[in-house]
């Protein structure tokens, strides 16, 4: 592991201090822990600092560290351990992450390094001129069958072309990066086969081939696939093509025709990005679409009963409260991406 320093105190800020609503948070987390180990909020609290300042900052480590009651040393330790802490400033709004373990490499991670020397600067962790844009090379990131990938900073964009990197570059530099959709920059979903599926694409071979895995069970000389495996043959089946669910693969759904879920709405002109809510990527998106939800304001009026009606027929068990989904809405509909910085003190997403 390279040696991680610092930044030189000429760009070290004289003090840090949390915003009241990250005060707020901090102390909840912290009284998450038994007493005497509360030493254990380090690494969240300093990702939250991370989160609110862009960086980790001297006065930040010194901060959380008289909030925990540790030496300096031993905040100092695991910020300059663990490569997810900023230690010098990136740029405002975008720093770009290139992938660049095996399979990227071969897929071309070096192409997208140069773009990223080309079009921020020669050299990593330094920023461009107007101090927008950043970038470095890390190790694998966990998307290796969608490479070569970046990160900027939470989210993912996969499936990259030098050509689609200098799109991605150029929106977060112009400030519209949430215009570029999250994850494969082709036509796959997540990761899927690249060029659609080859296999259980039709309905009569998906149903002959659980038909006969089913026959095969109860054969013990047979060479057929496990009880496990047959069951989820089937399911990967109905999850890849909509045509073949059944009945029973909706089964515990609520209805739509129950009376708690929540009112939709023709689509409007301009719908609102809903994936700016954290937990919204484009395939919930969609489905929410599906079910009349388009704006912000509707997902900020769900009452409980909408909101678990919802949960359930998206089967997120407890998400939707975990992620505060209704907050973050209302925040987007009173006044964008300004509201919700001033809200959760970190954009959207």
């Amino acid at each position: 592991m390279s040696v991680r320093r610092l930044a030189e105190d000429n760009v070290q800020p004289a003090s840090f201090a949390f915003t009241k609503e990250n005060a707020t948070w901090a102390k909840a987390t912290i009284n998450k822990y038994p007493k005497g180990r509360q030493q254990s909020a380090v690494i969240p609290l300093l990702m939250r600092a991370q989160e609110q300042d862009g960086w980790v900052t001297k006065a930040a480590i010194e901060s959380v560290a008289d909030m925990l009651d540790m030496a300096y040393i031993r905040v100092l330790e695991v910020a300059t351990f663990y490569t997810q802490f900023q230690l010098l400033p990136v740029g405002t709004r975008a720093h770009v992450q290139v992938c660049g373990t095996t399979p990227c490499m071969l897929r071309g991670a070096e192409d997208l390094i140069n773009v990223c020397k080309k079009r921020i600067h020669a050299e990593p962790l330094h920023l461009n001129e107007s101090g927008t844009l950043s970038w470095e090379e890390v190790e694998c990131q966990g998307a290796c069958v969608n490479a070569p990938m970046i990160m900027i900073f939470k989210d993912s964009y996969e499936d990259l072309t030098p050509t689609q990197l200098e799109h991605i570059i150029d929106r977060f530099d112009a400030g519209k990066g949430a215009e570029i959709a999250t994850g494969p920059q082709v036509d796959r979903i997540f990761s899927a086969p690249a060029g659609g599926l080859s296999s259980l694409n039709e309905p009569e071979a998906a149903a002959k081939k659980t038909t006969t895995t089913r026959a095969r069970k109860s054969d013990e000389d047979s060479v057929s696939v496990p009880p496990s495996n047959a069951a989820r043959v089937t399911t990967d089946a109905e999850e890849t093509n909509p045509k073949l669910k059944t009945p029973e693969a909706d089964a515990g759904k609520p209805s739509l025709d129950d009376k708690n879920r929540p009112a939709g709405i023709a689509r409007p002109a301009s719908p609102d990005d809903l994936k700016l809510i954290s937990g919204v990527g484009p395939k919930i998106e969609g489905t929410l679409q599906e079910l009349g939800i388009f704006t912000f304001a509707q997902v900020a009026a769900w009452k409980k009963a909408e909101r678990e009606w919802v949960d359930g027929y998206l089967n997120f068990k407890g998400r939707i409260e975990r992620d505060d989904w209704v907050k973050q809405a209302k925040a987007l509909a009173k006044g964008g991406e300004a509201e919700y910085i001033r809200v959760f003190g970190k954009k959207p997403r």
